[in-house]
């Protein structure tokens, strides 16, 4: 059974930092490109970083470039967001997903494979 299961948000004060992380079951991480997505209610789901499967090329939303970093461990089939000075405006849920062929973050319907989620709030 595929599974990808989110943890590390929490609530942390602007300008500080949190590491998401993603593991996955049931399928080889290393063989998708995978990447990290979020949704504040009421808005359509956006794309924050991926990085592919092929050459491990790195992709990143404009508004987060700089401040966030995406990384995969092969040997323990997580995948990783770093996330530094955070600011209110990231308050949102965290998605990671996985697709076999789409290096993209903006073309969100090409990801087949999708975790529940886990909540991120930044605070002044």
């Amino acid at each position: 059974q595929v599974q990808l299961v989110e943890s590390g948000g929490g609530l942390v004060q602007a300008g500080g930092s949190l590491r998401l992380s993603c593991t996955a079951s049931g399928f080889t991480l290393d063989a998708f490109t995978i990447g990290w997505f979020r949704q504040a209610p009421g808005k359509e789901r956006a794309g924050v970083s991926c990085i592919s499967s092929s050459d491990d090329t790195t992709y990143f939303g404009d508004s987060v470039k700089g401040r966030f970093t995406i990384s995969r461990d092969n040997a323990g089939n997580t995948l990783y967001l770093q996330m530094n000075n955070l600011q209110p405006n990231d308050t949102t849920v965290y998605f990671c997903a996985a697709n076999e062929y789409a290096n993209t973050i903006t073309e969100i319907e090409k990801y087949d494979y999708w975790g529940r989620g886990t909540q991120v709030t930044v605070y002044y």
